[in-house]
């Protein structure tokens, strides 16, 4: 469950040694990123973040270089193998890549982070750790005092650093009771809203989202191929038919899968498969971490029609906002917060039992401005999302300076084919932008 993504960044490539010093300057910006996860053998509480006292920024950082001649495919190809390996759960959970050997005087950066650190929206935020607003920044700030680890935690320590989350949890419920007991017509309002939002996502359990080529057993490797398109096509295509660029996104995406399941020959009649699409319900004040709500958008792939299927996505998602599944998702979030891992994992099923869902659709809004590492612009940013239990699929979107770029990434075995997923995904946004013109364009 790492998420991460691939950056193009103009120029020559800079000395490893220089890189680490970026980083090194940096990183009290995300104390996050030294820490690793630590719990009890006997698991009395949920695992808790300490410093590890190892921490060894060079093996995080890693190296490498394409083979000439360095092309776009080989790029794709050594993504998606970094993107096979797991990561060691025994340090901090993230690795970072310099790639050198790009052709047209390029270079690489890849990102890998486990899910448990940070969400997509946080993972942007999280890269002023390395990206800079201009050429010439001006310097960070830094204590001066070199970074100390604290001691690493006992047993006793830990078992109380578990129970101490679940203390904190409970005054908080305590709190809510007394407010509920203060104000009982406000309490019963959240309570049936909140009644009605489960049981949404109850019923959602029992209509399962259809069988396709997608979900079905995966393996341990990975294929992946990036996108690169225009924002403007998708604004130019709302503008003409009316939603959102997201509802746009999910149009497109369902016209691609569409011709996805013909080519593999698979009808679409009654066809409507389902995407999992992640909320970010982090606020301005949390400092990383991973707080995500999901919603399951429909991909009506038995609509032939580009149009119609726009506008059936755009009218379903309306429905979706104002439906209380978002809400019961929430308070599913809220109560894993007092539960101990077994009742975790339960609620995590509930809200996201991989049998509600075709494949992760991702839209993470990245700056409308040029980002700089060591004074070269990063050209390109591509997304990378993460495969659960027979998916076999999963699209990363991604917006960047004036960029609306896509990232699949897809289980080796069942999808030698992603190229073509590719292809669909780029044929499907030109006949929507064509069709759009041709709309602006003719007569009232």
């Amino acid at each position: 469950m790492h998420i991460g993504g691939l950056t193009l960044v103009e120029g020559p490539p800079p000395s490893m040694d220089e890189f680490l010093e970026q980083i090194r300057r940096r990183l009290h910006l995300v104390p996050r990123y030294r820490h690793k996860l630590a719990s009890t053998a006997l698991d009395s509480g949920r695992p808790v973040w300490v410093d590890d006292p190892s921490f060894n920024l060079e093996y995080h950082i890693r190296h490498t270089a394409l083979p000439t001649p360095g092309r776009w495919e080989q790029l794709c190809a050594l993504t998606a193998r970094i993107f096979s390996q797991q990561l060691d759960r025994s340090k901090p959970l993230w690795e970072m890549w310099l790639i050198e050997g790009l052709e047209d005087n390029r270079f690489a950066l890849i990102t890998k982070t486990h899910h448990a650190l940070v969400d997509g929206i946080a993972g942007v935020d999280l890269a002023t750790v390395l990206f800079d607003l201009s050429p010439d920044p001006p310097p960070i700030r830094h204590s001066g005092r070199a970074w100390q680890p604290h001691q690493e935690p006992g047993t006793t320590e830990l078992v109380t650093a578990g129970l101490r989350g679940a203390v904190r949890a409970g005054i908080n419920l305590a709190e809510g009771a007394i407010d509920a007991l203060a104000h009982p017509d406000h309490a019963l309002a959240r309570a049936r809203e909140a009644a009605e939002g489960i049981g949404e996502i109850v019923w959602a359990g029992l209509n399962p989202a259809p069988e396709t080529p997608l979900n079905v057993p995966i393996g341990p490797h990975r294929r992946f191929f990036g996108i690169a398109s225009r924002l403007d096509d998708f604004k130019t295509v709302k503008n003409a038919f009316g939603g959102t660029v997201n509802d746009v996104v999910l149009a497109v995406v369902t016209g691609a899968l569409r011709t996805f399941l013909i080519s593999r020959g698979r009808p679409t009649e009654g066809v409507e498969m389902r995407a999992l699409v992640p909320v970010s319900v982090r606020v301005e004040d949390d400092q990383g971490g991973n707080r995500l709500v999901v919603m399951r958008g429909p991909l009506p792939v038995y609509i032939a029609d580009p149009v119609q299927r726009l506008r059936f996505v755009s009218q379903a998602m309306d429905g979706l906002k104002e439906s209380k599944q978002a809400l019961g998702a929430e308070v599913i979030a809220g109560a894993q917060n007092f539960a101990p891992p077994t009742i975790l994992a339960q609620a995590s099923r509930l809200n996201f039992s991989t049998r509600l869902f075709n494949l992760i659709v991702t839209n993470v809004p990245g700056p409308q401005f040029p980002l700089y590492v060591l004074g070269r612009e990063m050209l390109e940013a591509y997304p990378i999302a993460f495969l659960p239990e027979n998916h076999a699929l999963a699209i990363g979107i991604m917006s960047y300076n004036g960029q609306m770029n896509f990232g699949l990434l897809g289980d080796f075995d069942a999808l030698p084919d992603i190229s073509a997923i590719s292809a669909n995904i780029e044929q499907e946004l030109a006949t929507l932008l064509s069709l759009a013109r041709e709309w602006v364009a003719a007569p009232a």
